[in-house]
């Protein structure tokens, strides 16, 4: 099992400067991947986006490649007059609209910084051997993260699980009472009506019969046991498990519904709050599985 959350960082060096890949995830029911790169990269975007599916199948994915400053030179280097181009175009276009235009050295380092990256970013085919080992890297900080984050998820599940299986069995052995739990109340109301009747009474009987079959959730509790051993199955296996969780347990809740609209009694009513309770905690939290 793995978590939908995780992050992983690796750097490499290309042409004397740093290249940094970031990738983080958060939850999301399909997979929705957003690489950010530089714009001279954009022919690299595809085989970032193949290397990615190769670890994950679902979760908002954000890749961020950045070419940041040289490593282990302290020489800067601009081409002032590039730089005072760009803001002579920047207070005209301030003056056509009528803005006051006053750089500060905020401004200056911003134009300054783009104009030197632009100058000294090798091309795609260059970069790419690094991109792709940076990358790898990234991932597999990424993916240990998830199967981590997936472990603590399973020992949570595995306790939620027991907590549904108390309560399912708590159904169980009271189900059995329910009926001639009703029959010595409806004979209890009939003496106090003063009715005397017998309870052979093909009325009585009658009566017990239909709500015996009303109140029967023999099946109910069948399916729901074999939902409950096919989630703890599904928990164990590798691959995808999100989605046929959800699945699963949407039919428990089905069960579990039926149930308590069949039961007709306290002791049963209140298991079933309790069910849905922790089967809502169990919904909230399989959203982080992959």
């Amino acid at each position: 099992m793995k978590s939908m959350t995780g992050y992983g960082r690796a750097t490499a060096v290309v042409a004397g400067r740093t290249l940094t890949v970031q990738v983080s995830s958060v939850n999301r029911k399909t997979l929705d991947l957003a690489v950010r790169l530089p714009a001279e990269w954009e022919s690299l975007e595809a085989a970032v986006g193949e290397q990615v599916r190769r670890v994950a199948q679902r979760g908002r994915i954000s890749v961020v490649i950045e070419f940041t400053g040289a490593r282990g030179s302290g020489e800067v280097s601009w081409n002032d007059a590039e730089i005072g181009a760009v803001l002579d175009r920047l207070e005209a276009l301030a003056a056509a609209r009528g803005v006051k235009f006053e750089p500060g050295a905020e401004l200056l380092w911003s134009v300054a910084n783009s104009l030197r990256s632009m100058a000294e970013l090798p091309d795609a085919d260059a970069a790419g051997p690094a991109v792709t080992e940076a990358l790898g890297e990234a991932l597999r900080a990424f993916a240990a993260m998830r199967a981590q984050e997936g472990e603590a998820l399973l020992v949570d599940f595995i306790a939620r699980l027991n907590t549904l299986r108390n309560h399912m069995a708590a159904i169980a052995e009271r189900a059995p009472q329910v009926a001639p739990t009703y029959r010595e109340q409806l004979l209890q109301r009939l003496r106090q009506a003063g009715l005397e009747l017998d309870v052979e009474d093909e009325r009585v009987l009658r009566e017990i019969a239909l709500f015996a079959d009303r109140c029967d959730v023999t099946e109910e509790l069948t399916r729901l046991r074999s939902h409950l051993e096919q989630f703890s199955l599904l928990l164990r296996t590798d691959g995808e498990v999100g989605r046929k969780a959800e699945f699963i347990l949407q039919e428990i809740g089905r069960e579990v519904n039926t149930i308590g609209s069949k039961a007709n009694d306290l002791t049963i009513s209140r298991a079933v709050i309790e069910l849905k309770n922790e089967l809502e905690r169990v919904r909230e939290q399989i959203a982080n599985v992959e």
